[in-house]
């Protein structure tokens, strides 16, 4: 192993608390935007957009970010009553905050998040009927997603499933985070989503992932 020039360990900011490196994190976010781009959102809107920036130190995440029927007051007030977060992966259920939900409203637990992708009902439909599990579980779970939070950062399948209902009129949903990620239905379950009267965030294109959507639920819940 080569020995390490000791400038390279003190160009290391050791003694700063977390807190202090994601206020300096969205320092140097805010320092690095144009002004164009940030006049494209308002106050709430850039709270969310730099959160998704910082969770990916990507800023062309900006350039794909939508908004669209006031989500972040409808979402607010969904979770001020409490409302069912559904999500579409295990990964969302457990990185999202209960702290920061109890927040909103105390009645909040880990269980208030619905993901059921694992579940042997789930399966059964989806070996039945032929279709993914992130389908089946939405199929399923029709009853509980009126009013919900609806979180998608994995399967365009369990968006597009949703809006299928939407469109059908069965279900209106409080909030739509739509960000599946990757490359077959990807593209297509998002473009649904632009004839749809119920509030949304979304990234166009291929770009999503849970971390994101979780980022953008806690950057709802977050001050401003």
């Amino acid at each position: 192993m080569r020995e390490v020039p000791k400038e390279y360990f003190d160009r290391i900011s050791w003694e700063l608390p977390g807190s202090a490196i994601e206020a300096e994190s969205f320092r140097r976010i805010d320092s690095e935007v144009s002004a164009e781009s940030r006049a494209r959102f308002s106050d709430a809107e850039w709270h969310i957009a730099r959160r998704l920036v910082h969770t990916t130190a990507d800023f062309s995440i900006l350039d794909l970010l939508r908004f669209s029927g006031d989500p972040i007051a409808s979402g607010r007030n969904a979770l001020r009553t409490g409302a069912l977060i559904y999500t579409d992966s295990n990964m969302i259920k457990s990185g999202l905050s209960i702290t920061k939900l109890k927040q909103w409203n105390p009645s909040y637990t880990r269980e208030s998040i619905l993901c059921e992708v694992a579940s042997k009902a789930v399966a059964d439909l989806a070996a039945k009927e032929g279709i993914t599990r992130a389908l089946a579980a939405v199929k399923l779970h029709r009853k509980e997603l009126e009013g919900a939070i609806f979180l998608c950062g994995n399967a365009p399948l369990a968006l597009a499933g949703l809006i299928r209902m939407i469109s059908e009129g069965t279900v209106r949903p409080a909030l739509i985070v739509g960000m599946p990620v990757g490359f077959v239905n990807v593209l297509e379950s998002k473009e649904l989503l632009h004839f749809l009267d119920v509030p949304y965030i979304t990234l166009s294109g291929r770009r999503g992932g849970s971390p994101l959507a979780v980022a953008t639920l806690h950057a709802i819940m977050e001050e401003f």
